[in-house]
């Protein structure tokens, strides 16, 4: 009998550790220069248990920083008398992070500002498209793409939902990524605009979710959707991409049953 390959999404994670950490410290509204490392830490690593369970291309770097930031907040508990040599110069062993952190802000505020100013640009229009602003036609809410962590804090709160699952219930339902890429392309046709929450609203299962989040971000990848929110942290919603006249979903290929199964 024939089956379907599991359907592997390929995604590269172009953001960083500092991405992330920066992301973490402004989402829990925590202090840049007295980081509290074992909140910092443990939400950092539960982050990256995440993207390893949906396996991403999680690059050697962020497994980096978590070394660092367990180190870090292991020589926190030491008395400074009792921290190494190469420590004496340095009060608070968090020092050196943050100054990398506030130093990478000040790129990425940089670079921003330019984004934001480019994009204010492209919103000056002639005497021509003037009227076209002024009668009322333009979007109702500012709406700008989510980031990759914004997305893994959602599929983080849609996995908190859901209730200890029996061993029956696991074994009985089976999903693919290549199934939900065909079921959320469907409901974009259909709706052209969902909120993520109600993208998870009924599911039972981890496996599910997971599979259900992996397909979104292959539709996001092949820019046949996009994840939007009109404020920071607020919610996200997935609407059909702009130019795409129909979402066709990526085909998997069926490999055929071995020879004398009998099937």
């Amino acid at each position: 009998m024939a089956h379907e390959e599991e359907y592997k999404v390929k995604l590269e994670v172009f953001e960083g550790p500092l991405d992330l950490l920066l992301y973490l410290i402004k989402k829990e509204e925590l202090e840049i220069h007295d980081i509290p490392m074992e909140t910092i830490t443990t939400q950092y690593v539960q982050y990256l248990e995440l993207m390893k369970m949906l396996d991403l291309n999680v690059a050697g770097e962020f497994l980096v920083m978590a070394a660092t930031l367990m180190m870090i907040k292991s020589r926190m508990l030491l008395p400074a008398e009792d921290r190494p040599e190469l420590e004496e110069e340095e009060e608070d062993p968090r020092w050196d992070l943050v100054r990398q952190l506030v130093e990478y802000k000040k790129f990425k505020d940089a670079a921003l500002h330019l984004e934001a100013l480019e994009l204010r640009r492209e919103d000056i229009f002639g005497r021509d498209g003037a009227d076209a602003v002024l009668d009322g036609t333009t979007s109702e809410v500012a709406l700008h793409d989510v980031g990759l962590f914004d997305l893994i804090s959602a599929f983080s709160e849609a996995l908190k939902k859901v209730k200890s699952e029996e061993l029956r219930e696991i074994f009985a339902e089976r999903f693919t990524v290549a199934e939900k890429i065909e079921t959320l392309g469907d409901r974009l046709r259909r709706e052209k605009r969902f909120s993520i929450s109600r993208m998870f609203e009924g599911m039972r299962s981890r496996h599910e979710i997971a599979c259900t989040f992996l397909a979104l971000l292959e539709l996001i990848r092949l820019n046949q959707a996009r994840a939007v929110q009109s404020e920071t942290y607020g919610e996200i919603f997935i609407e059909r991409a702009e130019g795409i006249v129909e979402l066709v979903p990526p085909l998997v290929e069926e490999v055929p049953a071995p020879a004398g199964d009998g099937e």
